[in-house]
């Protein structure tokens, strides 16, 4: 799918500008990969064990901001539960003067092995309501991925982190030719300044051009960094970062730091590659209508061209904890993406 521009057509109310000025400057936009938090080889299943392991991290990420971090972690997921006293759990909070603020923190979430089958097969990502088939299939991928999202703000919420689930679609958001038309992120800034956590997905969406399109989760990053404009931007993802080739090749290295230009040309600057000519290879799962990896290294490109560095490592890892914090040093494993008129200083946990 091509999303190298956005459209010329209205991509945001003035409101939305306004609305900035009522919280503090955003810290850091997290994108979780839907390969990292699903198994993406089977239909629906969660990574309970690696979706956990991110809010876990998340939320250490975001208490760090604060000295105020409560002694014991207070759930907010009260949905019936075996075994679980709604009543105790509202009980706890009756004694708490306050909640601790989260609201410098944006999340946007992958499918994974949610709605790709759908929008695949039924073609919603090629356009055609008139069709039943991508009709239907427009229902059942948003169902999909809204009962994912649901999921991942349920296990956000048990951490304590004050999360709200944001649709692309519900909110207005729609493409033109399959590039972003109008993606208005006043709600979303409401929501930061309320001190709450928008949770955002790669949705279904209406298309001005060819009646329905997938706007992937990559994308709306980009969007919201160009709106938002946060200190830094994390990908978490089933590998470490970039590889030059596929990472289940024996010989596939792993590209620590890439530098874009003005034009959007990005050049590898560490490792020091023999053949810097030679492209990197990606593989996109058949599935996948929204261009896997080659998707992402795109959209952050485009992001790093905004002065904003992108760190690309592995979910529920000890990288992945210090990408969520910033805290980028020699020791760490995973690739930065960053503009070449900004200088990384030497890996020294500085961004500047």
């Amino acid at each position: 799918m091509d999303f190298r521009s956005e459209s010329p057509l209205s991509i945001g109310a003035p409101s939305s500008v306004q609305a900035l000025v009522d919280y503090k400057p955003l810290r850091c936009i997290v994108k979780l990969g839907g390969a990292a938090i699903t198994r993406k080889n089977e239909l629906e299943r969660i990574n309970e064990e690696s979706l956990g392991s991110v809010c876990s991290q998340l939320r250490e990420a975001m208490d760090s901001e604060t000295t105020d971090t409560p002694d014991e972690v207070l759930g907010m997921d009260w949905s019936r539960r075996p075994g679980v006293s709604i009543d105790s759990m509202v009980d706890e909070f009756g004694e708490q003067p306050s909640l601790v603020s989260h609201s410098s923190f944006v999340l946007v979430h992958g499918a994974g092995s949610f709605g790709h089958f759908q929008a695949s097969r039924s073609g919603v990502h090629k356009g055609g309501l008139h069709l039943p088939l991508v009709k239907a299939g427009f229902v059942a991928t948003r169902i999909s991925v809204t009962s994912l999202n649901l999921e991942i703000v349920r296990a956000l919420a048990r951490e304590g982190i004050t999360a709200v689930g944001m649709s692309p679609f519900a909110c207005g958001w729609s493409t033109h030719r399959r590039n972003i038309a109008f993606a208005d992120v006043s709600q979303i800034s409401s929501a930061l300044a309320a001190g709450f956590v928008p949770v955002l997905h790669g949705d279904a969406v209406l298309d001005h051009s060819q009646g329905c399109s997938i706007l992937s989760g990559d994308v709306i990053i980009r969007h919201l960094a160009r709106r938002l404009l946060p200190e830094y931007v994390v990908f978490l993802t089933d590998v470490l970062g970039v590889y030059d080739r596929p990472p289940t090749h024996q010989n596939a290295k792993l590209l620590r730091e890439i530098a874009v230009d003005e034009e959007g040309n990005w050049s590898i600057v560490n490792p020091k590659l023999e053949h810097v000519e030679k492209q990197v290879e990606i593989t996109v799962v058949s599935h996948d209508t929204t261009g896997g990896m080659e998707t992402k290294i795109l959209e952050a490109a485009v992001i790093a061209k905004l002065g904003i560095n992108v760190y690309i490592t592995k979910a529920g890892t000890e990288h992945s904890l210090r990408a969520l914090k910033g805290e980028i040093t020699d020791e760490w494993l995973g690739t930065v993406i960053r503009s070449s008129k900004k200088q990384l200083h030497a890996f020294t946990g500085e961004s500047g």
